[in-house]
Parts: structure tokens; C-alpha cells; sequence
């Protein structure tokens, strides 16, 4: 029984290992995806009588201190037969298709800072510049929250990201870009004279090397300013993984007891199917025998007689 038992705690334990690694990259994604929502509603609070194609700045909570965003209203139309020559860091060509069709759309642009690694994280990377968001929404009704993503395709020549203030001089080609699509999934491209990046589509994007290739001294990303939240943002997220992983731990010990109470319950069956069986038959009368009782037979089977009685 226990050598039965043994492959299924393994198997268990496999499982509950590819749960929880599933889980904390569904996480991951689905606070990203918070973050967009939260941002939208922030960026969308910058507008007070906008004017088509002028960037409006807005302003982040306290306890996202290190996050830029801004908001561009633009004409569908415009767009595709103009593009933006210059939006922060970001140059849309023409030919730029957003679907579903809206008549006004507003770009929203992200700078996640410091925050970069928080809610993008790529193990065995480092980001040598901040990941940038560019993401489009429906303009009808500016005070709206909770907006759903538009779709934005390139047809002809791709959007350009530049990457200011990044230090790359010492990694060379190691550097690399990488792209985040909505559902959390990443592609990684080469990077274009030294600090661009190229996309066809909206999402967020940065530049990272391999943690290997980066010299020992180097201190590639800075620190959070003080005040921010980042510390206790990964710390959350460390405990969130721990409860998780004693969670797992606990239905483990719970699983083992349960295949031992079967198995006791099993033998205790068992037990009392045997003393059923042996109890089957005739019950034996019992009667006094002095101060003791002992069981006799009510009936005999042969009447005894005595050899002077016999008569042949």
C-alpha cells in the first residue's frame, strides 16, 4: 500500500508545482492588466477640453511614484493617413488600421520606470531602459473607466520606439528588444542603431540583456525614489508565493491523511466482515453449571441407551 501511495504524493507534487508556477504568471499578467485599467483612468483625468493631437499629461498615485503617462486624442481617419510624427518616445507612421472602428481614439503612453520589473518580469533578464506602453482606447466618452483595449496594426512601414537613457555601450549586441501582447506572452527582436525598437501592434516594450552578459559592478536599473511602494509590492507578491506554496504543502498533508483513514477503514471492514462470517451458524443455549454458565445443546442428536435395555 505504502509503495502505491508513494508515486501519487509524486505525481501530486508535480502538479501542485506546475499549479502554482501557472498561477504566478497568471498573476503576473492579470495585475498588468489592472495596471492598464488604472492608468486609463488616471490619463483620461488629464483632459479638460482637449484639442485633437496635443499630448496631455497625467498624474499617478502616491504609491505608483515613478510611473509617467500621458493621453493623445486622435481622429481614426488622421491617424491612418498622417500617423504622429513624434509621441514622446514613439513615431507612428502612416497606414496605422485600429480595429474595432471608432470614429476618435485617445493613445494612452506608459513609462513604468522603476516599476518596469514589477509587473513585466523576465527572469534571467535585466532592462536596461524602462518598458514603454502604448495603448489605444475609445475617445466617445473621455470620463469612462474600465475601457477595453482597441487593436492597432501597422500596414506599412512599423511604429519606431527610442529608448532614452539607456546604457548600453558595454553589453553591444547582447542587448535585445522585447515586446508584451495583452495576453501576457513576449517575443523578443534585434535592437535598430542602438536604443530602437519596432512593433506593428500596441503593447508595452523595453530593452533587456541577459543577467549573464552585464559586468558585476554595473547597476544597470536604478533603485526605487524613496516613498514608492515598490519594495512592498514585491514583498506581497513573496508572501502571496508563500501562502501558496504552504497551501499547496497543507493539501498534501491532507491527502495523506485521507489515503491513510482509507486504508484503516478498508481493514476495519475487513475485520468486521470476518467476525460477521465467524458469528454465522447455530447460537448454543446456555444454562447453569453450578455458579458458572456453559453453552448446551437443546436437543441431542442420538438418545443414549443403556446394554442391559438392548434386546437384539
Amino acid at each position: 500500500m505504502g509503495l502505491r501511495i508513494f508515486p501519487s504524493l509524486s505525481m501530486l507534487v508535480a502538479l501542485l508545482l506546475w499549479l502554482l508556477d501557472a498561477r504566478a504568471r497568471a498573476q503576473s499578467n492579470g495585475s498588468a492588466r489592472a495596471l492598464d485599467a488604472l492608468l486609463q483612468d488616471y490619463a483620461y483625468q488629464a483632459f479638460n477640453r482637449p484639442k485633437t493631437g496635443i499630448p496631455y499629461d497625467g498624474v499617478v498615485p502616491m504609491n505608483l511614484t515613478g510611473i509617467t503617462i500621458s493621453a493623445m486624442r486622435l481622429r481614426s481617419g488622421s491617424l491612418r493617413s498622417k500617423g504622429v510624427k513624434m509621441y514622446k518616445e514613439i513615431e507612428i507612421p502612416k497606414g496605422v488600421i485600429v480595429s474595432p472602428y471608432v470614429e476618435r481614439l485617445v493613445l494612452v503612453y506608459q513609462n513604468l520606470g522603476n516599476w518596469s520589473s514589477v509587473y513585466y518580469p523576465l527572469p534571467g533578464f535585466t532592462y536596461l531602459a524602462p518598458v514603454l506602453g502604448l495603448i489605444p482606447y475609445d475617445a466617445s466618452n473621455l470620463s469612462a473607466k474600465n475601457l477595453p483595449q482597441l487593436r492597432m496594426n501597422a500596414s506599412g512601414k512599423p511604429i519606431s520606439i527610442m529608448f532614452e537613457g539607456m546604457r548600453s555601450e558595454r553589453v553591444g549586441s547582447a542587448a535585445r528588444c522585447v515586446s508584451f501582447d495583452t495576453d501576457g506572452s513576449h517575443s523578443f527582436s534585434n535592437v535598430a542603431s542602438g536604443n530602437f525598437c519596432s512593433t506593428t501592434q500596441q503593447g508595452h516594450f523595453g530593452i533587456v540583456v541577459e543577467s549573464s552578459a552585464l559586468p558585476p559592478a554595473e547597476e544597470v536599473v536604478p533603485p526605487p525614489p524613496p516613498g514608492t511602494r515598490e519594495t512592498g509590492g514585491r514583498g506581497s507578491k513573496i508572501w502571496i508565493i508563500i501562502g501558496s506554496v504552504i497551501g499547496g504543502l497543507a493539501l498534501l498533508v491532507l491527502l495523506a491523511l485521507l489515503l491513510l483513514w482509507l486504508r484503516k477503514f478498508k481493514r476495519r471492514k475487513k475485520m468486521q466482515q470476518m467476525e460477521k462470517a465467524a458469528e454465522v451458524g447455530e447460537a448454543l443455549h446456555m444454562t447453569n453449571v453450578g455458579n458458572t454458565k456453559a453453552p448446551a445443546a437443546m436437543v441431542t442428536r442420538t438418545q443414549p441407551i443403556l446394554e442391559s435395555e438392548y434386546v437384539p
